[in-house]
């Protein structure tokens, strides 16, 4: 039996007894254990006590508490609109600075990354990506954002969200160092520069093969551009978004965009618009990039299996991953992987990565189980964060099909997270509503949204009975649990979401004279907070007086599909 011995030096964090009870395991149990779940090249001895030891390193850095470290990270939120540009802490050359700080430098230089940026549609991409060359034995880190529920989120070690112990370790090892070696020239660093410092903390301490990175905002100046060999780079769909910042064209957005391209670096991208085709043709030809246009996936190539995310609008983002796995495999994994050319069914790998590949907020569909358990109707939600134009024309498709195939199949067939669906077995078209739940950012024109959601739905029969405007319960200046989100708040301005009942109102008023029977009356109401939504959502569900089917189509924000999950799930 192997005998390791490992003190922490003295602290004053304490650490969790789960914590301590597992440092007390003979090492070769917890090592049995581990070889019977994970690859062989991670299986190492040396690997483990590395790794104990960072653990133990890590936990000795901080605070006691989670909501200690997400106070210290809600201090770093700048309350300045992120179009203003006279923050000191826009400096891009910074986070090199922070890197330099955090001993960080040689890492990332070995670090082999997948950088993807975009408009639409880049998580799921690295989503799939991470999914694909996991399957695969390899090691992988994924970074996204935002958060839906909890900031754990954003980092993924083997497709499992950072343990609350290991992000407290590495959070605090980066607070602290930064805190003690900033000053008035470099400053500490903003809240999503801090994110992105962490991922690269965690990947390099964790020893991942592959780090997966989604550009938080545009890509030339966005932290994960630190980042100057990646492996392969990604540019999913493009589109007008973040206009205040980006550009007002989609040639400027491209332009950003292409931010990420570095010299000599292979890309891929999707089909695009024409006018930012030729931005990236151009970005790519000055970087000497390789960039290659890639096509949707196609059904056949997997074999009869569905992807993991729903949406025909997932195969544009699986077949950029499928690209982006394969160079990395190819290039990093020394493995013969076949071109998409060459193959007539994907590898069995690629296949299982697509089909297996998770990401809460997007095309997702939850039943309130609160409502099944005490009615004879039905509340589902379908939570998809679209907040574009044209993601909001892809997510009202999304949502047609999925309602129109649930009411036509019994209910059960895109419910997904565990739920087996509603138990009544003969829903339809007349015994279902849909309802809105809908919410924007200020910064987001309405005019563009809501026209888009409504009309693409009307093109597949789908009316909204009704449609609820609400503000979010996250708020932008601190980062929360789901124990804190605060129930009510009579003082809120919502200027904002009469503005958006204005918008939606003008849409239904244009359309009567040409309504038809089981359209929209236009019914529309504004809530002064989520909970009290919910809450007349579930009233109206028990005092149905037969037994009906209300499918609530939560979007616009994806700060409001993860406060919907939060409240639901309580």
């Amino acid at each position: 039996m192997y005998a390791v011995s490992i003190v922490p030096r003295t602290t004053s964090c304490r650490l969790s007894s789960a914590f301590l009870c597992q440092l007390s395991i003979p090492l070769t149990l917890r090592l049995h254990h581990h070889y019977q779940h994970q690859q062989p090249h991670l299986t190492s001895l040396s690997f483990q006590i590395r790794s104990l030891r960072k653990q133990i390193d890590m936990a000795a850095q901080g605070g006691d508490s989670y909501e200690e470290a997400l106070a210290a990270l809600s201090s770093l939120i700048t309350k300045r609109s992120r179009a203003d540009k006279s923050n000191k802490g826009d400096r891009f050359e910074l986070v090199f600075d922070y890197l330099k700080l955090l001993d960080l430098e040689e890492d990332i230089l070995k670090m082999k990354v997948i950088h993807v940026a975009g408009t639409k549609g880049k998580g799921s991409t690295c989503t799939f990506t991470e999914s694909i060359i996991r399957n695969y034995g390899f090691r992988t880190g994924l970074f996204t954002s935002p958060h839906l529920i909890d900031v754990r989120e954003r980092f993924r070690l083997d497709g499992v969200d950072i343990s609350e112990e290991k992000f407290l370790g590495y959070f605090w090892w980066c607070y602290n160092r930064l805190k003690e070696r900033t000053n008035e020239e470099i400053p500490m660093p903003t809240y999503f520069r801090f994110l992105a410092l962490l991922a690269f903390k965690i990947f390099a301490a964790e020893e991942v093969d592959a780090a997966i990175l989604e550009v938080g905002l545009g890509g030339k100046f966005d932290a994960t551009n630190a980042v100057q060999k990646p492996v392969v780079c990604g540019i999913s769909s493009l589109g007008y978004d973040h206009m205040e910042i980006l550009g007002d064209t989609l040639g400027k957005i491209a332009g950003e965009k292409a931010g990420i391209f570095k010299l000599g670096v292979p890309a891929f991208t999707v089909p695009q618009p024409d006018e930012a085709m030729r931005v990236l043709e151009e970005k790519a030809s000055e970087t000497e990039v390789n960039l290659q246009v890639v096509q949707p996936l196609t059904a056949r190539l997997l074999s009869g299996q569905k992807l993991g995310l729903d949406g025909e609008h997932q195969y544009l983002n699986a077949g950029l991953a499928v690209s982006l796995a394969s160079t990395w495999l190819q290039q990093i994994g020394k493995l013969e992987v076949p071109s998409r050319t060459q193959m007539s069914i994907l590898p069995e790998q690629f296949i299982k990565g697509l089909a297996t590949a998770s990401l809460q907020g997007r095309a997702q569909v939850v039943p309130d189980q609160y409502t099944e358990s005490r009615t004879s109707g039905d509340l589902v939600f379908y939570l998809d964060g679209a907040h574009s134009p044209e993601s909001m024309e892809a997510c009202a498709k999304w949502f047609s099909v999925a309602v129109t195939g649930d009411n036509q199949s019994g209910g059960s067939g895109h419910l997904v997270n565990g739920s087996a669906g509603s138990s009544h077995d003969k829903w339809s078209n007349e015994t279902c509503q849909q309802i809105l739940l809908f919410n924007c950012m200020s910064v987001r024109d309405p005019n563009l949204l809501l026209p888009h959601l409504r009309n693409t739905c009307a093109k597949y029969g789908v009316h909204f009975k009704k449609a609820l405007f609400v503000p979010n319960m996250s708020v932008y200046h601190k980062v929360s649990t789901a124990a804190d989100l605060p129930e009510n708040d009579p003082q809120f301005d919502l200027s904002w979401q009469f503005t958006l009942q204005k918008v939606w109102e003008s849409l239904v008023q244009s359309e009567r004279e040409g309504k038809k029977d089981g359209e929209s009356n236009g019914n529309s109401e504004v809530f002064t907070s989520l909970p009290m939504a919910i809450k007349w959502l579930r009233d109206t569900v028990h005092d149905s007086s037969s037994a009906t089917r209300f499918q609530v189509l939560v979007t616009g924000s994806l700060h409001l599909v993860g406060d919907v999950l939060r409240l639901i799930r309580k």
